[in-house]
Order: C-alpha cells, then sequence, then structure tokens
C-alpha cells in the first residue's frame, strides 16, 4: 500500500473533476471524469456511481484502476484496487449525500491505493512517489 501525502490529498479533494481509468481483461482502456470523489483515508479514496456503464463492467472484470487529477501544474495519478459496495453504512452515507446533489447512487468504488505517480510537468514527469 502507498500512502497520500496531506499535499495530494488536499488536491485530490479541490479539483471539481478527476480522470477514472479501468481496463477490460484483454486491456481495451476506458477512461471517465469522475466528480463525486471523497478521500477516506491516506490509503483509500471513495468514488460514487451514478452513471457508470462500462467502467462497471471493467472494475467487475479487472479491479485495477487509475485516477488521475491535476490542476495547473500540479498532478498525480493514483493506482489501485478497488471494490465495489452497494450495501452498509459507507454505501448509505455515500447515497444520502449524492441524493442532496440531486442524482442516484448505484454503488460506492472504495481504491485501495497500490502505487502514487506524478504528472506534473518537467524532469521528475511520471516519476514513482509512494
Amino acid at each position: 500500500m502507498a500512502e497520500m501525502t496531506e499535499k495530494i490529498k488536499n488536491l485530490f479533494e479541490q479539483v471539481p473533476i478527476a480522470s477514472l481509468s479501468t481496463a477490460t481483461t484483454d486491456g481495451i482502456p476506458n477512461s471517465v471524469p469522475v466528480g463525486a470523489k471523497k478521500v477516506i483515508d491516506n490509503e483509500t479514496l471513495l468514488i460514487s456511481n451514478q452513471y457508470f456503464n462500462k467502467t462497471l463492467e471493467n472494475i467487475k472484470a479487472n479491479p485495477k484502476v487509475a485516477v488521475t487529477f491535476w490542476e495547473g501544474k500540479e498532478g498525480y495519478q493514483i493506482k489501485g484496487t478497488t471494490t465495489i459496495e452497494t450495501e452498509g453504512p459507507r454505501f448509505e452515507k455515500t447515497c444520502a449525500w449524492i441524493k442532496e446533489k440531486g442524482h442516484t447512487c448505484k454503488g460506492v468504488l472504495i481504491i485501495k491505493i497500490d502505487e502514487i505517480f506524478g504528472v506534473s510537468p518537467g524532469p521528475g514527469a511520471g516519476r514513482k512517489l509512494a
């Protein structure tokens, strides 16, 4: 497991949209914008599922994902392993939050962080940070 720094967590919470990338078991990539997202702790992200179709199919077949986010010239890519929750206290709490935004929650993606990379431009672009 890799851990996010306060700087990484703050940027993840601050940016309005991140990119969630998945792949089929055959390696066909898929990337979607996500806005309903939260940091759970230094090693875990939460993304709410309102509209996932292909993304959800990919995760069920291959739980490895990448989440990329940036603002200006600062950015990070988090690679991790996803589980899907469709019941329980965290699911209920997330669905209440999503309902306040006027949407329907179909599930919650819990991403356990495996690695963190920098995506900022320059000589350190792509460097593994954790």
